[in-house]
């Protein structure tokens, strides 16, 4: 389990999401996780935030491909790899995004989720997905040029021809790894702060308790509001700014989260499952499961039957 705080609901923004991320990066799991997919893929893992004030020259300078890492100590290619970057890691992004450099580099981005907002993101790639070529890099010997970056030619051709080369199918494999463990890792974080309750008041923390005993069954706001002696105004209000969502919200991310603990038994019905998480309706439910997670039930079924 990883040691972490509830996202501050009163500091939201890019100050408690990249503390919340900082500490993912921190636990036991991302970096037994990162070792590993290291070892097994060859390739480099990052988890960033989505604050692209990041150091992004440090990270090409340091970065695994010997290409990537001649041409991260240009202030010129710095600035093309920020806008680069830029596409992958920007908070309105929430599936999956892969991109190609200027000189036919692959990177990816792979959205990790605290309830339904994206608060960072597992990045990786600097691999090409063909074999490099003479003709090919002489046109990016050709584009550096023209942008009048001063670098060893001979230098970054070795570097080039030495960088990483995977097949498109094994790269897609790749890729739905770090699917599979963004979304794992949004689980953790969703558990933190739906069981995190030292910075709860009294009243969120009955509320919560509330909504744990009837997750499954129809709650409505006057309903709730009455069991804790409050306006149903006074009580929204509250859990809003403690949670930094609304109750109607958290009450929709529980029960997903349980639907698709269900969707993992093929035996049951989406319907079957629908009722068994606590809708009323099948239609609002599909509506409620792609926002959230991005795709219908029976598509995410079949992603996790067939991995």
């Amino acid at each position: 389990m990883i040691e972490a705080k509830a996202l501050p609901a009163k500091s939201s923004g890019i100050d408690a999401t990249a503390d919340f991320v900082q500490q993912i990066s921190q636990s036991h799991i991302y970096h037994d996780y990162r070792r590993a997919f290291g070892k097994t893929t060859k390739l480099p893992l990052e988890l960033s935030g989505t604050d692209i004030c990041s150091d992004v020259h440090r990270a090409l300078s340091d970065c695994s491909n010997p290409f990537c890492a001649i041409l991260g100590r240009s202030s010129e290619i710095c600035a093309s790899c920020l806008k680069l970057h830029q596409r992958l890691t920007s908070q309105d992004i929430s599936h999956t995004q892969t991109v190609k450099c200027f000189a036919g580099l692959t990177y990816t981005g792979v959205p990790v989720k605290l309830y339904e907002h994206v608060i960072g993101f597992l990045q990786t790639g600097h691999v090409l997905l063909r074999n490099p070529s003479a003709k090919r890099f002489r046109k990016i010997a050709a584009r550096l040029i023209g942008w009048g970056v001063k670098v060893n030619l001979a230098r970054l051709e070795d570097a080039y021809f030495r960088s990483r080369v995977v097949s498109p199918d094994q790269y897609h494999a790749i890729v739905r790894l770090l699917e599979i463990f963004a979304e794992h890792l949004s689980l953790i974080a969703d558990q933190i702060c739906l069981h995190q309750s030292n910075g709860d008041s009294a009243l969120v923390r009955r509320a919560k308790d509330y909504i744990a005993d009837h997750k499954f069954e129809t709650i409505r706001l006057q309903q709730i509001a009455r069991a804790l002696n409050v306006s149903t105004f006074h009580f929204c209000r509250k859990f809003k700014t403690e949670t930094g969502i609304t109750f109607v919200a958290y009450l929709n991310h529980i029960r997903i989260e349980r639907a698709k603990i269900l969707l993992h038994n093929s035996s049951l019905t989406v319907s079957e499952i629908a009722y068994g998480a606590g809708f009323q309706s099948l239609t609002h439910f599909n509506r409620i499961f792609r926002k959230l997670v991005g795709s219908s039930p029976t598509e995410y079924r079949s992603s996790v039957q067939t991995t």
